[in-house]
């Protein structure tokens, strides 16, 4: 997100324990599972993954825009298993030097970054070459289908400014692939009844 969702930001931080209870845990532990080193997360919510780094990250810079949600990381920072740092930035400007961190992490932030090639150009500015994006996302569904019709109908109507600046029929692994990264691992799966059930977790390798 680029800019303050106030009344989004407080449904997400009640509705993400429910989600997690009903599958989503799940996959911020695949999404997280062997990170080491220096990680950055992009747009870290609430902080719901905090919990779930391996004791192998040495140091976590959480960027969160969103004042509210903001606040709330930093609570969870506390009984965090690793250092975490959270800090007010925005994916299309990280506060990050180039090369510096060995992982970046992306969990439901890059349907709402206003734009995803320069959200992903700064991810590759930071990422030392070699270094790994980690990406759990909601995408567009497959052409042709109905969810694929109601998803471009969703975007074209009020789903965006009901849901903090979210964008259901974003082709997110071409992106990905598109801002120079090489995808290494990719699982497609369908969680949550609603248009933004199509979703993707996997990794990518910025060349080098």
């Amino acid at each position: 997100m680029g800019e303050s969702h106030p009344v989004f930001a407080r449904l997400y931080a009640r509705v993400r324990p429910a989600l997690d209870e009903q599958g989503a845990q799940e996959h911020r532990r695949r999404l997280l599972d062997g990170l080491a080193g220096q990680v950055v997360e992009v747009g870290a919510g609430d902080g719901g993954n905090f919990a779930h780094y391996p004791e192998a990250v040495s140091s976590l810079v959480a960027v969160e825009p969103e004042p509210y949600l903001r606040t709330k990381a930093d609570s969870e920072a506390f009984a965090a298993p690793i250092p975490v740092e959270v800090v007010s930035g925005t994916a299309d400007r990280l506060p990050l030097a180039d090369g510096s961190v060995d992982a970046v992490v992306t969990s439901l932030v890059l349907c709402s970054v206003p734009d995803q090639a320069v959200a992903l150009g700064e991810v590759f500015r930071v990422l030392r070459p070699g270094g790994e994006l980690r990406f759990y996302e909601h995408v567009a569904a497959e052409p042709g289908t109905r969810l694929d019709r109601l998803q471009r109908i969703a975007d074209a109507t009020i789903w965006s400014w009901f849901s903090g600046g979210c964008h259901v029929h974003r082709d997110t692994a071409t992106a990905i692939t598109t801002a120079g990264f090489t995808i290494t691992d990719l699982d497609r799966f369908s969680f949550g009844p609603n248009p933004a059930s199509p979703h993707i977790l996997g990794r990518a390798v910025r060349p080098g």
